[in-house]
């Protein structure tokens, strides 16, 4: 159990928000080019120059640059969903989808040329692929005047530089091991993921810490996708308007996990759907916070799930402790991290301009883990798995003995996007899960053991209005799950 930071005792509430599939570079990565990639405070930032490229597949070379606010579609670039998963990354990172074991050192100059590859296959399939995509679209990268909410909250209280997922593929093993330390040795998304590690959230119950989690319109993914909190009480979930009521009444639960409305029309940040409801997301959940009875006492923590195929100059690191003694899918031994994604502490304790990153001599960059690092330092917990006890935890960015009265967001305008693109209506691979998940309760008017067929859907609205019906139904059981409820935290 890792010694408590001298004003973590001041946090009663950690609230995380973890978006969806962006690096650290293409959001953040020119936060500070106008200052020499320096902040405020003279902290060194790990940004981008403008001189990074990636071979262009042709023989000659495409440098990163600066999505113009006159793109006609700037809010949704890359222009597609570049690859994900296990073997994309490697190709991203080492041009070839298995290297050698041991791997080399990442040079993550297969970008564009995955892109390309992926654009290939997605242009033959409809409203997937923006009109005029090039591969070259990969280097693209937001500047703060296009994201002004992420931005100003990264500039107004801290970042993280030095954040990276917890293992090199896709969604849900990186959101497993924000939940449970470890992906069970999965490194691929499959129908109807469910982990079976013992969660933070059970943790945290047993130690009578009350925890929360929500979705946004729908029942939240996470209590599909974590089996020890499938049949947790109705108590502990709720959508956004019920974080905003617990937020300003006063009545928000010690840990917190939010997640975005899935799918095309949502505010996920999901590739490529649109960057400004993402923006408006954060601006509401910062506002739900700043003001409230609980805002002195809170530390929010924006983060991204995975990299999500676009592009970050620096290479992972090769120090990734094993959470666990899981066979990995793919051979893959979690020795390294997946790559660099945005992290952004806010807190009235958190001094502006501050770039945070792990302590001189930690043996490990923050990853997610070490989220849960924090909870456990917070609360007094034991450690999930040896991923969490060797992460660095983040209380050391609380450093004002006072609260801030000010506010960084202050006269910043939410970003919109006009003359949205044509994108699928079919339910994405999230909202699916949500259905597949909600598809697996028993229901008092199903025979015990029945196999709940899932129907055909035609649109993710359809696909999340499946899920809170089935939602609605367990909840209307009482004896659901007797334990679960006597367990439930008070």
């Amino acid at each position: 159990m890792k010694k408590q930071s001298s004003f973590l005792g001041k946090i009663d509430h950690i609230v995380v928000v973890m978006m969806e599939n962006r690096s650290f570079d293409h959001l953040l990565g020119f936060l500070y080019a106008g200052s020499g990639n320096v902040s405020p405070l003279g902290h060194p930032f790990e940004g981008l120059t403008g001189h990074e490229s990636n071979p262009d597949g042709h023989g000659g070379s495409a440098p990163v640059f600066r999505i113009p606010a006159t793109h006609p579609h700037p809010y949704f670039m890359p222009g597609a969903n570049p690859g994900e998963g296990y073997a994309n990354t490697n190709s991203q990172l080492f041009g070839t989808t298995k290297p050698a074991s041991p791997a080399p050192p990442a040079s993550n100059q297969g970008f564009i040329t995955n892109f390309a590859y992926t654009l290939n296959w997605e242009s033959q399939k409809p409203n997937q692929v923006l009109p005029g995509t090039q591969a070259s679209d990969i280097m693209g990268m937001y500047t703060p005047e296009l994201l002004p909410v992420l931005s100003n909250l990264a500039t107004g209280y801290a970042v993280c530089d030095q954040w990276f997922s917890s293992a090199p593929t896709e969604t849900f093993p990186n959101r497993a091991f924000v939940a449970m330390a470890t992906s069970q040795g999965f490194v691929a998304d499959k129908s109807r993921n469910v982990f079976t590690a013992p969660s933070i959230f059970t943790a945290l119950a047993k130690k009578s810490v009350g925890w929360c989690v929500y979705g946004y319109n729908a029942p939240p993914l996470t209590r599909g996708s974590v089996a020890d909190i499938s049949h947790a009480p109705k108590t502990n979930f709720g959508e956004f308007p019920d974080f905003q009521k617990a937020a300003q009444n006063g009545s928000l639960a010690s840990y917190v996990f939010l997640e975005p409305e899935w799918g095309s029309a949502g505010s996920s940040q999901h590739p490529n759907y649109d960057m400004s409801k993402g923006e408006q997301f954060l601006h509401d959940v910062y506002y739900a916070l700043y003001g409230s009875p609980v805002w002195d006492s809170t530390l929010l923590i924006i983060t991204y799930d995975e990299h999500g195929g676009c592009y970050d100059h620096v290479p992972p690191p090769e120090n990734a402790i094993p959470p666990d003694d899981s066979a990995g899918e793919d051979g893959f031994d979690f020795r390294r991290f997946g790559v660099r994604v945005p992290a952004v502490l806010v807190s009235p304790l958190i001094q502006a301009g501050t770039v945070f990153r792990p302590p001189d001599g930690s043996a490990a960059p923050f990853d997610h883990t070490s989220i849960l690092a924090t909870v456990e330092e917070r609360w007094g917990l034991a450690s999930l798995t040896r991923r969490d006890a060797a992460a660095p935890p983040l209380g050391g960015v609380l450093t004002l003995a006072q609260a801030r009265k000010d506010d960084p967001l202050a006269g910043v305008r939410v970003p919109t996007s006009t003359a949205a693109p044509a994108l699928p209506e079919e339910p994405d691979k999230l909202e699916m899960a949500l259905a597949e998940h909600a598809s697996a309760l028993p229901l008092p008017s199903e025979p015990h053991g029945h196999r709940h067929e899932l129907p055909a859907f035609r649109t993710g609205r359809e696909a999340v209005q499946y899920a809170r019906e089935r939602y609605a139904a367990f909840h209307g059981w009482p004896a659901a799950n007797p334990a679960a409820a006597a367990a439930e935290p008070g």
